[in-house]
């Protein structure tokens, strides 16, 4: 059989472009893993010649395993805190907890798949990520032309692995997996030509299934640990929704264990401030609550002033017009609190909706935004613009570290939000809710305007996310 890395290297060697120009295969591997791992994450690799694409990730602690022939005979430790030693993947007793694990062209020459990927559990918490990267079978041909000019020397027998043979596995050893893609189209650094193929042809219909790499985002199914007295924390926009700040407080859920309810005015022309603090000082229901005056303008401005106030392990938003109903907060907590959903994001295109709830071109632009942002998350969602939004408060905090990049792109928060948590890999799950008629004043959502603006956030995803580097 052929060893593919061995080809690819044989195809630099014989290169006669200037050295920088080679070795483009293992440099696009590493590009591709530092757009998903964060700097600072605790990292495992393991593989053949582990430690190559582990330096390169800058983690706060990296282990390196390696399980070729040519093993590392004992540990060591380099200058950037990487420790490297020998192992087997088949029978591991690693108890250590990482955050990301990298099996890079590994499960091809692994005897018994299953196993490994069980045993790759131990080292786990709620949020590890798994990356798996494979060979796409149909580049088998051109491999074993490599094997007839000689390129290629023969190697043990290797496993072929379609992609579906892959998430059958892991899915069979209690891995879920979260996205799929197939990369590298043209596994070689050739300037411009390179940048064309890899980052923007591989990625358009047809062509994404023909990348030399499958690539496999996996996760743990396990619950996530809510220790303190304050379960959830419910963030309360509300701009001129004086009407509706006795309702909310009355509709509001207990979630669990306790539940924090913080309202945060936002430039109202109407009398809500005033509402507000009347309406919290005479309440005596379950909740926590709190209030206060947004620093700035938009409704992102409001979450985030909301969510840094917050105590509670979960934060969810629930907008002020009450539309989204309050009492379908359980069902978003359920699926947060079980690990079903990481980021669970509120639907309100599945069930009929009042009449008065949605006007015709507001539909019809959901729908374009839902199947635009499906595309750049590669994770199906049916709403992207419905308020209702839960997340682990330390995911969040998470989150605003990956997104700081993006400055004050998006007014509204949902891109934000839903940007953030795909490139934390966190799995999205919609939960349906009923979209109701307002009972009391007028939407603050201007659908030209807005809808523009939305178009360039939208423009701005697939750059960041899509077809990055």
């Amino acid at each position: 059989m052929f060893d593919y890395r061995k080809f690819f290297d044989w195809v630099a060697q014989h290169d006669t472009r200037p050295r920088r120009w080679q070795h483009g295969f293992h440099r696009q591997l590493a590009d591709l893993h530092r757009h998903h791992i964060q700097e600072g994450a605790s990292v495992l690799e393991w593989g053949c010649g582990a430690g190559e694409l582990l330096k390169t990730l800058k983690p706060s602690h990296g282990l390196g395993i390696d399980i070729s022939e040519n093993m590392i005979a004992k540990a060591k430790v380099d200058s950037q805190g990487c420790e490297f030693r020998q192992g087997d993947l088949h029978d591991t007793s690693l108890e250590e907890k990482f955050d990301c694990i990298v099996a890079s062209y590994l499960t091809g020459y692994l005897t018994d798949i299953q196993k490994c990927l069980e045993n790759l559990q131990k080292s786990t918490h709620p949020r590890t990520r798994l990356y798996i990267s494979s060979l796409n079978t149909l580049w088998h041909p051109l491999l074993i032309l490599g094997q007839s000019i000689g390129a290629v020397v023969r190697q043990p027998p290797s496993n072929w692995l379609s992609q579906n043979d892959l998430l059958n596995l892991l899915e069979l050893s209690g891995w879920e997996v979260i996205t799929t893609s197939a990369e590298q189209l043209l596994p070689f650094h050739i300037p411009f030509i390179g940048g064309f193929f890899n980052r923007f042809l591989v990625r358009l219909p047809w062509f994404h299934h023909l990348g030399a790499t499958i690539f496999i985002v996996t996760r743990p199914r396990t619950k996530p640990p809510l220790n303190s007295g304050i379960s959830c924390s419910v963030i309360v926009p509300a701009r001129n929704e004086s009407g509706n700040i006795r309702a909310a407080l009355e509709r509001i859920p207990t979630l669990a264990k306790g539940t924090e309810v913080i309202f945060v005015e936002g430039n109202s022309t109407d009398d809500t401030w005033e509402v507000i603090q009347r309406e919290t000082a005479a309440y005596e229901g379950p909740h926590k609550v709190s209030f206060c005056r947004q620093p700035g303008k938009g409704k992102w401005d409001a979450v985030f002033t909301g969510f840094e106030k917050a105590v509670g392990d979960v934060l969810v938003i629930q907008d002020g017009d009450l539309t989204a109903p309050p009492e379908d907060l359980p069902k978003f907590f359920d699926a947060i609190a079980s690990g079903s959903a990481e980021f669970a994001n509120g639907s309100r295109l599945v069930y009929p909706m009042e009449k008065q709830a949605m006007r015709f071109l507001n539909f019809l632009g959901n729908k374009f935004f839902a199947i635009a942002l499906s595309a750049v998350l590669r994770q199906p969602i049916k709403d992207s613009l419905c308020g209702t939004k839960m997340l682990l408060r330390s995911d969040y905090v998470r989150l605003l570290i990956r997104i700081k990049e993006f400055g004050d792109f998006d007014p509204f928060g949902d891109f934000n939000l839903l940007f953030g948590s795909a490139l934390l890999d966190l799995k999205i799950r919609d939960i349906p809710v009923r979209y109701r008629d307002r009972t009391y004043g007028e939407t603050n959502i201007s659908r030209f305007r807005h809808g523009l603006i939305l178009l360039k956030m939208t423009w701005f995803g697939l750059r960041k996310l899509r077809f990055h580097k």
